[in-house]
C-alpha cells in the first residue's frame, strides 16, 4: 500500500475491541461515540463491534441485549463473530461443550442469564444447564449471536475477531483462524493487503503496526474498553476513562 489508508470518503467508522460482559464500559463509551460523531462531517456513521462480548465480565446478558437492539440512531451496526460466542453457541448445541466454555469465563455468562453453573465434569448437569440457558435466552439475543459475521471491509481496513492465516487470501480464510489465531499472524512483517483490525489479544494499549491494529485491551479487567476511529486516512481512539488519543 503505497499511499496511506483510508476508510471510504464520506464515511467514519468505529471499532470496538473485546467487551467481555462489561455493559457499563460498553454503555460509557457508545455515549463517547456518539458524542464524537456529532462533530464530524461524516454522512455515513459505522458502529463496528470484533466480538467476544460475553464471558469473564459480570454483565454478558446484558452486552448482548444492548447489541441485539441495534446500534444508536443514525449509525449502521455491524457485528463481528468471536471465539466466546462460538463457545457459547456451542454450548446450546451440545452440553458435552461445557468443559471448554466454563473454563473461559462461560460461568459468568451463565450467572447472568440467571443460570447455575453446571458441576465440572458432569454431564448431567451440563445438559440441565443448557437447557435452562436456551429457556432464559430471549429469542432476539440467540438470532443476535446466531447472525454474527466473520469479517468486514471497509476501504483497506478488514475487521476481524482474532486475524487471519498470512499466506492465505482474504476470501480464502477459514472460521477457526479467523476466530482464534495468534501466531503466525502477531509477528507477521509483510503487508497482509488490507490493514487488519482485531481484538482477541490483549495489549496494555492498541497494538498499532504497519500491517495490522489490536485493540483489546483488557477490558474487563483493566476498565479500558477501547474504540478505532478512522475517518479518511486519520486515525485516532476512544477509551473509557480516558478521552480521544
Amino acid at each position: 500500500m503505497t499511499s496511506a489508508p483510508r476508510v471510504p470518503e464520506g464515511t467514519i467508522v468505529y471499532a470496538v475491541g473485546d467487551v467481555h460482559g462489561r455493559d457499563d464500559l460498553l454503555a460509557e463509551l457508545h455515549g463517547r461515540i456518539v458524542a464524537d460523531a456529532a462533530e464530524s462531517a461524516a454522512v455515513r456513521r459505522v458502529l463496528l463491534h470484533l466480538g467476544d462480548y460475553v464471558d469473564r465480565g459480570p454483565a454478558s446478558r446484558q452486552v448482548v441485549g444492548r447489541l441485539a437492539a441495534g446500534p444508536p440512531a443514525g449509525f449502521e451496526g455491524v457485528a463481528l463473530k468471536g471465539n466466546h460466542e462460538a463457545f457459547l453457541l456451542a454450548f446450546l448445541r451440545r452440553a458435552e461443550a461445557a468443559e471448554g466454555w466454563l473454563a473461559n469465563g462461560g460461568d459468568a455468562t451463565l450467572y447472568s442469564y440467571g443460570v447455575t453453573p453446571p458441576d465440572r465434569g458432569d454431564e448431567e448437569d451440563a445438559d440441565r444447564a443448557r437447557v435452562e440457558l436456551a429457556a432464559a435466552m430471549p429469542a432476539d439475543h440467540r438470532a443476535f449471536l446466531t447472525g454474527l459475521r466473520l469479517l468486514h471491509q471497509e476501504g483497506d481496513y478488514l475487521f476481524v475477531h482474532a486475524g487471519i492465516r498470512p499466506w492465505a487470501p482474504i476470501d480464502r480464510q477459514v472460521e477457526s483462524d479467523l476466530l482464534w489465531i495468534r501466531e503466525p499472524f502477531l509477528d507477521w512483517a509483510a503487508p497482509f493487503g488490507p490493514i487488519i483490525v482485531h481484538g482477541h489479544t490483549i495489549s496494555r494499549s492498541p497494538d498499532i503496526r504497519p500491517n495490522r491494529i489490536g485493540i483489546d485491551t483488557g477490558a474487563y479487567a483493566t476498565g479500558v474498553l477501547t474504540c478505532l476511529v478512522l475517518e479518511g486516512s486519520e486515525r485516532r481512539f476512544l477509551q473509557t476513562g480516558r478521552g480521544r488519543t
